[in-house]
């Protein structure tokens, strides 16, 4: 990691927060928030050290290393500081459900409003799931079943019908095209070995 645990402890008002500073966790991918909890400067540092992330619990007056039982560990991408010094953002990349009962995010879903990235992401997820599928369970396992050449093809007749549907003036049909030549093409790019973050980041490094 960029930052070292040196860097944030010393940044970090420790008497303000009484030695336990709120940590709030995001997907890196999706942004979508899963939980939040709170860092001492031990479990800042084995954070750091590890790459995994590790909470101070309150309720075990002990370090706890998220997934430590359950497998479901936070992998660290970026910590940040905000701007008092008191709260940390952690970007993560989650392996498995983070919430204890099994849902993505510990939050209530209803109460988070889910964003078209999250839902994109969501999706891409399914996706990378039915990968190895039976080939009769759904259309998507039957597309990577049929190989690459099959799914290449179909994003090139997808992509076909958006650019007709755009000339045509049918703004509804250009909307469905378009969602079918997305769908096809997050296909391949899993079939690939790729993601839509690879692209996006692609894009950003064009227009930096």
């Amino acid at each position: 990691m960029s930052q070292t645990a040196a860097d944030l402890t010393q940044r970090i008002d420790w008497e303000k927060v009484d030695g336990m500073v709120p940590a709030i966790v995001q997907d890196f991918q999706s942004s979508q928030v899963l939980m939040m909890g709170y860092m001492n400067p031990a479990a800042l540092e084995k954070t750091l050290d590890t790459e995994q992330v590790t909470f101070f619990s309150r309720t075990k007056s002990r370090l706890w290393t998220k997934g430590e039982t359950s497998g479901n560990v936070l992998q660290l991408k970026n910590i940040s500081l905000d701007c008092d010094n008191d709260t940390l953002l952690v970007k993560v990349d989650p392996i498995g459900p983070t919430c204890h009962t099994g849902t993505t995010t510990c939050f209530d879903g209803d109460a988070q409003e889910e964003s078209q990235m999250v839902w994109l992401h969501q999706l891409e997820q399914l996706l990378a799931a039915r990968k190895d599928a039976d080939p009769e369970s759904s259309y998507t396992a039957s597309l990577y079943a049929r190989g690459t050449k099959r799914i290449s093809q179909k994003v090139g007749e997808e992509g076909v019908e958006v650019a007709l549907a755009a000339t045509s003036g049918d703004k509804d049909e250009l909307v469905c095209e378009s969602a079918d030549l997305i769908y096809h093409l997050m296909v391949l790019l899993q079939d690939q070995g790729l993601s839509m973050n690879d692209v996006v980041n692609k894009l950003k490094e064009r227009h930096k």
